[in-house]
């Protein structure tokens, strides 16, 4: 049967195939937590052999579109799931929201293919290792994984933006204006995007001939403002600091502008600080963050576009779409102060080595 056929096996057609009850095949269904795993296992493979999805009545339609957003919708989130909404609209589907970070310990995915409600998912930063979405994928649950949070399978849709060219873009720029002795504010070491954006701030340096060194360099747990803070602040009070801060998000070089006020550095004279994401806090600041735009929106849209070619039947040709970034400069960033010269030693202005 065709993914997308309104035509859907029935709760009858799995009982009896699995040689189950219909009120325990109900109960896999609607989520329920008395079933043995085995049998729930037993169900959900039924599912996918017999009709490439949950059963429904014959000729009825699901129009929700389950989003999944574990985390809190702030102006990051906020965007992109606004925008799968408005893209599914037109097309008469609608949201059935998951967010929040309590819906982390959600345990949500094997029960897609049992909701009659629910045509399809769009997955944001889903925390599910990949082999849970394998099995959600292999079941014939149609879904789309919208910035994925660890490397997708092969065969699964997904879209994100360009991480690491975003960032050698940024870190490049930082390089072109003379600084050298650039601290890294990683995100989440088992993030894709904290992966990809830490090895895109190394290359410019790599190719300047500067190798990293752990004494530059602090990882987060979260990517918040305060944890921003608490690593410039480490940073910062290193015996020969850095002249510039990179910084996993907008977020966290916020945090670090105010590590670097509490010092008395001033943004850029004394130090440059750079962000990614441009999201509007980065504009509201003093002074305006350089960063990396993402295509939040459009990335919305795009997982919406390739969801409704999954509902169609049509095949993607392109499982794994990833949108371009833009480097945006601003105030934040500036040559390095003439007091240091290439490996970040402070020196006076008339070159005389200070003690």
């Amino acid at each position: 049967m065709k993914q997308g056929d309104e035509t859907r096996a029935t709760v009858r057609d799995v009982a009896a195939r699995t040689g189950l009850s219909i009120a325990t095949v109900s109960r896999v269904l609607n989520g329920r937590a008395n079933v043995a795993p085995a049998t729930r296992e037993r169900v959900l493979a039924t599912i996918a052999e017999l009709g490439r999805g949950a059963p429904r009545r014959r000729g009825e339609r699901a129009t929700g579109i389950y989003v999944r957003c574990p985390y809190v919708l702030t102006d990051y989130f906020g965007l992109i799931v606004s925008a799968v909404a408005e893209a599914l609209e037109p097309h008469g589907l609608q949201v059935i929201l998951n967010a929040g970070v309590a819906a982390q310990r959600d345990h949500v995915l094997t029960a897609l293919t049992g909701r009659r409600d629910v045509a399809g998912a769009v997955l944001i930063l889903p925390p599910e290792p990949g082999a849970e979405l394998a099995r959600l994928r292999d079941r014939g649950f149609p879904f789309v994984v919208l910035d994925p949070r660890t490397p997708p399978p092969r065969n699964l849709a997904a879209v994100s933006a360009a991480h690491f060219s975003g960032a050698r873009q940024l870190a490049a720029h930082l390089v072109g204006l003379g600084h050298r002795r650039i601290g890294i504010i990683g995100g989440p070491r088992d993030w894709l995007a904290g992966e990809n954006r830490f090895a895109g701030y190394l290359s410019p340096l790599a190719d300047a001939g500067v190798l990293p060194t752990p004494e530059l360099t602090r990882f987060v747990a979260e990517p918040t403002t305060e944890l921003g803070h608490h690593a410039a602040a480490e940073l910062l009070d290193l015996p020969e600091r850095p002249t510039a801060l990179l910084a996993f998000n907008d977020k966290m070089a916020i945090g670090a502008l105010r590590a670097a006020a509490e010092r008395g550095l001033r943004v850029p004279a004394d130090l440059s600080v750079a962000g990614f994401d441009d999201i509007e806090l980065g504009q509201a600041c003093r002074p305006m963050l350089t960063t990396v735009r993402q295509p939040l929106e459009e990335m919305g849209r795009m997982a919406v576009h390739l969801l409704l070619r999954m509902l169609g039947g049509h095949r993607l040709d392109a499982l794994h779409v990833e949108l371009a970034t833009e480097l945006v400069i601003r105030d934040s960033t500036g040559p390095v102060p003439d007091v240091f010269h290439g490996s970040g030693t402070a020196v006076p202005r008339s070159g005389t080595p200070s003690h």
